[in-house]
Parts: structure tokens; C-alpha cells; sequence
């Protein structure tokens, strides 16, 4: 089993490729945090994760007090959301990326040229739209930014290739392109964490971490594989071939939680999504997340989003519904 596929099958990604650039240095251009974006492509309850791939020259991502160089194949993430800024030379006055976020409504594939005229710089970025809550245990762990090469091994060019494919092809208004380009910005996302972990250090904490322990992914592929099994500790010992001691202070280690109470926890999450998402009774969602009884899931569901099942559904769908009238009032105006 893998943990990761396990994860990522339910978290439900969707993904844009939304703006090349081809700069030239000295520039520097400032993107807002995430939260920016959200209002634009996304609800509340969802994560906009950022990424960008220099496909030819150099530069910087800097976030807070942190610079990290960048060369021609690397692809960098920013999972946290933070602002940042990116650029290549000294002595650019930062540009301001929020201005542009408007031609996101429209889905725009823009092509921005600017600079000093110096040494070239071409980007490609984009952005991925998660369920918050659901992917915040795989994030848990990552720095601010997350960086790989792609062309560390033939496979990684050919899906470097197939970006640059899709990326042209949208902007010549190919049929289905904007489509595959979002496809492959999701496939790429997956890969980018695959490799991540494969680099990791030892001694390094959170989910991606755990899951690259042999015993401890196994258990946490269990757990997300079957959510609604009634586990023991005792069998989730067995899946991870260790003793039931060990199983828990290793789990601890890297979540700062057992193994039963990850899973507790993750019940209620899948439960909150189906109740943002779905039109099933309590009762269905309920029984799905592994629980006998309708009373003992309020109280469970309570006790974790301050509110009964029902009535955060409602809260839920009022909220939503507001936000969708003020999104065409501004469309209009």
C-alpha cells in the first residue's frame, strides 16, 4: 500500500496553468500570499497552492528572510501560502502581482515581458486548489518553499516537455488545452512530492516524513485505505509489523499524535467534506467515517467544529451562497 495514493485519492486536486513570463534582468516580481487568490478561484474552505517552473535562465524565490537560489528545471512550491517575491539581479523595484490577479476569473494564460534587458528568465506558474483541511497533514512539515529539479532523470524532462507542450497549446487557443494543462499541473504537483520525499534527511517530522518510514507507511496507508474499518491498535500494529508500543511512539514522533487519534481526526475531516460537498444524510456520512451511532458522531463532530453536524451544514451553504452573490455583483461591476 501507499500512503501517499492513499491520501491524494481523496483530497480531490484541481489545477491551472495560469501565466508564462519571459523576464529579463535585473526584475522582480512580488506575489501576495495565497489567500489573495482564494476569493478568485477558490471557496474558504480551500487551499491555493502556488508553483512556478523556471524553464530557461536563472533567479531567486524569496520568502520572509529567505532566498533560495533557482536554476533553469527547478520547480518550486509554496505550500504554506506565503508572499514572496521572485527575481533575478539587483536594483529592480518589485512589481506588484496582485494587479493581475483579476484576469484569474477569466482564466487568462497572459505572456509578460519585462526587465532590464539582461540575462532572460522564463517562467511558467500556476496554482492547484485543494480541500484546506484534508491536504493540511501532508503539508505539515514542508518548509516555505519546496524545490526539485526536473531534469534530474529523462522522465522528469518528458513531463517538464509536456508542460511546455500544454502551455503552448493553451495559448494558441487549442481545443481541450486548457484542460490537459490543468491534468498535467496536478500530475506535476504529485510528482514534485514524490521526489521531495525521496530526498528527505533523516531525522525530519510530518506527513511526508512518516510516509517514508516503511512501518509507519504501511500504518498510515491502512488507516487512510480503510477510514471506516473499527481499527485496534493491536491490528494496526500488525499492518506495520511492530509492537503496539512502538507503533505509537513512533507514530508520535512524527504527527505529535497516536495513531488512533490521527484517525479520529481524520474521520471528522472526511465527515466535514461530505457535509460541504454532498447531499447524504448524517446518518450516511456517519456510518461511512466508521461510526455505529448518529449520537456518538454529533457529539464527536461537536466537540472537534464547535457545532452539530447539521447545523455547520447549514452555516456552510448560507456562507456559501452569499459569497457566490457578492462574486457576480463584482463580475457585473
Amino acid at each position: 500500500m501507499d500512503a501517499l495514493s492513499e491520501l491524494l485519492r481523496v483530497i480531490k486536486l484541481s489545477g491551472a496553468i495560469f501565466f508564462r513570463a519571459d523576464y529579463s534582468a535585473p526584475w522582480c516580481v512580488h506575489s501576495p500570499a495565497a489567500e489573495r487568490f482564494r476569493e478568485y478561484v477558490a471557496s474558504p474552505t480551500n487551499r491555493v497552492i502556488e508553483f512556478h517552473l523556471i524553464a530557461d535562465g536563472r533567479g531567486y524565490v524569496r520568502v520572509g528572510e529567505e532566498t533560495t537560489p533557482l536554476a533553469a528545471g527547478d520547480f518550486i512550491m509554496i505550500p504554506h501560502g506565503d508572499s514572496h517575491y521572485m527575481g533575478n539581479g539587483s536594483g529592480a523595484k518589485p512589481v506588484d502581482g496582485e494587479a493581475s490577479l483579476p484576469l484569474l476569473l477569466n482564466q487568462n494564460l497572459e505572456i509578460a515581458d519585462m526587465g532590464g534587458g539582461g540575462e532572460r528568465t522564463r517562467l511558467i506558474c500556476g496554482y492547484l486548489v485543494c480541500e484546506d483541511r484534508l491536504i493540511q497533514p501532508l503539508l505539515t512539515g514542508l518548509p516555505r518553499v519546496v524545490r526539485v529539479n526536473m531534469r534530474a532523470d529523462p522522465a522528469s524532462e518528458l513531463l517538464e516537455g509536456m508542460i511546455r507542450h500544454a502551455v503552448e497549446q493553451a495559448a494558441a487557443s487549442a481545443p481541450g488545452s486548457r484542460v490537459i494543462a490543468a491534468r498535467l499541473a496536478e500530475v506535476l504537483f504529485v510528482e514534485v512530492l514524490r521526489r521531495y520525499l525521496a530526498q528527505l534527511p533523516p531525522g525530519q517530522i510530518g506527513w511526508l516524513a512518516g510516509a517514508a518510514d516503511p512501518a509507519i507507511g504501511r500504518a498510515l496507508a491502512a488507516l487512510h485505505q480503510r477510514p471506516e474499518y473499527r481499527w485496534s491498535l493491536e491490528e494496526l500494529a500488525q499492518e506495520a509489523n511492530l509492537s503496539r508500543s512502538s507503533l505509537t511512539e513512533r507514530f508520535a514522533r512524527y504527527f505529535d499524535e497516536g495513531p488512533m487519534a490521527y484517525l479520529t481526526q481524520w474521520r471528522l475531516e472526511l465527515a466535514a467534506e461530505s457535509l460541504r460537498n454532498t447531499s447524504r444524510s448524517v446518518l450516511q456520512i456517519a456510518s461511512e467515517v466508521g461510526y455505529d451511532s448518529e449520537a456518538a458522531f454529533n457529539r464527536a463532530f461537536k466537540r472537534r467544529f464547535s457545532a452539530p453536524p447539521g447545523q455547520y451544514r447549514k452555516a456552510w451553504r448560507e456562507n456559501s451562497a452569499s459569497r457566490s452573490a457578492a462574486l457576480d455583483r463584482a463580475l457585473q461591476n
